[in-house]
């Protein structure tokens, strides 16, 4: 019965990390966003630092979405 208890206890908290990380990315997600936009109106428009922002973004998505997934319980069809 302990052991259930410890292993509760570890998921609660494995979660609780995935959480903290989760918002941490969407804040930077959102930075981005706004980087973007920041980007996007100067002038000369910086075509390079455009791109790296983006593939960031996508990046920052990929992670998001994966740990979106992990906190989702199976789901036997």
């Amino acid at each position: 019965m302990a052991d259930d208890t410890n292993s509760g206890d570890e998921r609660a908290e494995s979660q609780a990390a995935i959480r903290r990380k989760l918002e941490e990315l969407r804040v930077e997600h959102r930075d981005l966003d706004d980087m973007i936009a920041r980007v996007n109106e100067e002038a000369p428009f910086d075509q390079l630092r455009m791109q790296r922002f983006k593939k960031r973004k996508l990046a920052l998505r990929d992670q998001i979405n994966r740990l979106q997934s992990e906190l989702l319980p199976d789901i036997i069809a």
